[in-house]
């Protein structure tokens, strides 16, 4: 329903924002007080999260170097961060009285500490020296405050150089990975500066001539120091901390507040808000005034578009991508144009798009998903053509080998005969010399990835009037049946001769996470990895009976060992339920599929139990590698009570909300909202759904029907209700030859 009530003014979405505490059954507090930097920080067997500060896809990051939560040592304070999880910059560290060689490398225990998106501060244990944090985009400042002498150590973490540079100033420059950083800060009050060298790297001791407070505000840039200095000009020109930080938390309430959430409990607030709030830490953009430095063809170039990199997009197609093309389209946009100029510029269309360039890792070409999925969702403002062809090219020029990003070897030229990838026997020698010792071939889990990648490829080939590319992709895409062992009811390895390795056992078989066949999951994952054609799968399954029995196996069926055992196996396979792993991403969209098999109910229990047992407002509130949004992204996505379980169809699976009311003040200005007034912890089970007031016997909407703007309202009862969303013709589209462009919502009167 497009009418003037579902659409509003920039200046009345301020006011709906800024009067959001006066709602009846609102939190009080702004969205970003809602937000818990420690939640995560303690990893299960994985990597922990860092409590990030930046700014919403800034380009200056900051966390305190250290293992984990549990630490009470931290080493140093970087000056910013390369990639997610792949380093830091320079590095700080005040101290008291004059340093040592200990003072350079060792930790320093802290206390008090207060994190947020926008603010960091803590204390260190012994010297009493508070150290105070904020940002701006490319620019940012501390705040210490001595109770006695001490020192300020500034050193370079790679290669470089660390200098004077005027009174109260420094500057210095690190190398990495073939790039540079560079930095130039300024002193609050007069300092005294000391440079020395270890090897390559510089160091400086600053020590203020002055006891008390001191601040250092500073710029950084990867294309030259007078950047760095230009950028903390704009952006920082005075030292005002508290401004500074007032500003940065202005930033992350506007973005928070997109999505406004009443009811639910304060930790769900909590859990809902810390996700979102991670959702915008990737991508960042790195243009700097107008130019940017690529590592892609490792040049500066003029263009006031943005330039974005850090996505791992193995883990982030499935759920962030599709929360930004719904919250943020024209920052998606450019996000796409990013990749496509990645691709201009190296002649290689990304996977993993760090700051330095390529980064191989994973496996698959899902830069298909994501492009397909924004463009059907109406996001036009990036260069098809270019994309398409980038996206083909690395479909049949480059190989599917995990971890690799050369041109096709003997396995590839088999796949594209054959339609499958070939593995080995266990123990048998690799002949492929191109093959990852440590990642292996993955073979089941790179046949099945990719076919939904081509399926996505078939349709940008239909939109971009290519219809024999299309053909051939959508043949492609089902290359997921040639691993389908029917008699196993499961995906299975096959080999070069078309065998079956019988000798795999899907509980125990594929060497260290299972990577000779699979990629981090077992085949009790990969089985459901087939997001094209769930109804084709069902179909090989032996139908949507045996299917959904199928399913409720894979919540029940034993681990088959001892749980040390198969997490030495399965690192990656955390916070089991049966052989389902909340953990990984390729397990997000599982629970959703009982609305492709007719008991939505079951849906709605389990969303809502994996999300009260794993996804807490606790130091181990995250159940895997939070990668950057890949996880937290479900979370948003399934307390809101939506999920884009196929992206490249336009549409979003329905659970039930945990929040009785949730407002999306959507770019365009319109508001969506999904009311659920007796949502609760037992209300789970999904009675009724009407969109704009038209009731509905399906459990899925359109993209579109949110776009418009209006109100979805579901009542939420105790009790499964086993008729709505249970006919076959209500199901959400998942076959092969699904048209997204042109599938719409079926009305009650169509199902009927």
């Amino acid at each position: 329903m497009n009418t003037p009530f579902h659409r509003f003014s920039p200046i009345l979405l301020a006011f709906i924002l800024n009067s959001a505490s006066l709602v009846p059954g609102h939190s009080a507090i702004d969205p970003v007080d809602e937000v818990n930097n420690r939640i995560g920080g303690v990893g299960i067997l994985l990597e922990p999260t860092r409590p990030t500060v930046q700014l919403p896809n800034g380009m200056l990051r900051f966390y305190p170097i250290r293992k984990d939560f549990l630490d009470d040592q931290i080493t140093s304070f970087p000056l910013s961060t390369i990639s997610h999880r792949l380093g830091e910059l320079f590095w700080l560290k005040p101290i008291s009285g004059f340093p040592t060689e200990k003072s350079w490398h060792d930790g320093v225990t802290n206390d008090h500490e207060t994190t947020t998106p926008y603010y960091y501060s803590t204390r260190f244990d012994e010297s009493l020296i508070q150290t105070e944090f904020t940002t701006a985009t490319q620019s940012a400042i501390f705040r210490f405050r001595f109770p006695s002498a001490g020192n300020i150590l500034i050193a370079n973490r790679f290669s470089g150089s660390l200098q004077q540079a005027g009174t109260n100033a420094i500057s210095g420059t690190e190398c990495f990975n073939g790039m540079q950083a560079f930095i130039f800060g300024i002193f609050s009050t007069p300092v005294s500066v000391v440079a020395t060298h270890d090897g390559n790297k510089g160091r400086l001791t600053v020590t203020p001539k002055q006891q008390g407070t001191i601040e250092l505000r500073y710029g950084i840039s990867f294309i030259d120091i007078d950047q760095a200095r230009r950028n903390l000009d704009h952006q920082i020109p005075e030292f005002d901390f508290d401004k500074v930080k007032r500003d940065a938390r202005s930033r992350w309430n506007k973005v928070l507040g997109r999505v406004l959430v009443e009811g639910g409990t304060q930790e769900q607030r909590r859990v809902f808000y810390t996700a979102l709030a991670r959702c915008y830490e990737r991508m960042v953009s790195i243009t700097e005034d107008g130019r940017y430095f690529s590592g892609y063809d490792h040049a500066v170039h003029n263009d006031m578009r943005p330039f974005y990199v850090d996505n791992w997009i193995w883990d982030t197609f499935r759920a962030m991508e599709p929360l930004h093309a719904l919250l943020d389209p024209s920052m998606q946009a450019d996000k796409l144009q990013s990749y496509v100029r990645m691709y201009e510029q190296s002649g290689l269309m990304p996977t993993f798009a760090v700051l330095y360039g390529h980064h191989a890792c994973m496996n698959a070409n899902h830069a298909a998903a994501w492009f397909a999925d924004s463009w059907l969702k109406g996001i036009r403002n990036f260069d098809l053509p270019k994309a398409y062809e980038g996206l083909k090219r690395r479909s049949l020029e480059i190989t599917k080998l995990p971890w690799e990003n050369k041109p096709n070897c003997g396995l590839d030229n088999f796949y594209n005969e054959k339609g499958y990838f070939p593995a080995l026997p266990p123990g048998a020698p690799e002949s492929e010399p191109l093959v990852n010792a440590r990642e292996k071939r993955q073979a089941v889990a790179v046949t099945l990835e990719n076919s939904y990648d081509d399926w996505c490829i078939a349709q940008l080939a239909e939109q971009a009037g290519l219809p024999a590319d299309r053909e051939l992709f959508l043949k492609k895409s089902a290359n997921y049946r040639n691993v389908f062992r029917t008699e196993k009811g499961m995906m299975w390895p096959k080999d070069a001769d078309g065998r079956w390795i019988e000798s795999f056992d899907p509980k125990t078989s594929g060497g260290q996470g299972g990577r000779d066949y699979f990629d981090e999951n077992t085949a009790y994952i990969y089985q459901w990895d087939v997001s094209e054609d769930y109804q084709g799968l069902f179909k090989l399954m032996g139908g949507r009976k045996a299917a959904e029995e199928k399913l409720d196996q894979l919540f029940r069926e034993e681990l088959g060992r001892p749980k040390y055992e198969f997490f030495r196996q399965w690192p990656d396979s955390t916070c089991m339920v049966g052989q389902f792993s909340m953990g990984n991403e390729p397990c997000l969209s599982i629970p959703y599929l009982y609305n492709r098999l007719g008991s939505p109910w079951k849906t709605q229990k389990r969303v809502r139990m994996l999300l009260d047992a794993f996804f807490t407002d606790t130091l181990q509130g995250i159940p895997g590698d939070e990668d950057g949004g890949g996880m937290s992204a479900f979370v948003v996505f399934s307390m809101l009570g939506i999920y884009p379980v196929t992206p490249g169809i336009p549409v979003y699976d329905l659970t039930s909300p945990v929040f009785t009311k949730s407002r999306i003040l959507l770019e365009s200005g319109r508001v969506f909202t999904i009311s659920a007034p007796r949502a609760s912890n037992h209300n789970k089970y999904i009675h009724g759904v009407s969109l704009n007031g038209k009731a509905l016997n399906h459990l899925w909407i359109n993209h579109e029907d949110i776009m418009r703007g209006g109100i979805l309202t579901m009542t939420l009862a105790d009790t499964p209700q086993l008729n709505i969303g249970t006919d076959p013709k209500s199901f959400p589209p998942s076959t092969l030859n699904v048209d997204p462009k042109n599938y719409t919502s079926p009305t009650l009167k169509d199902i009927k």
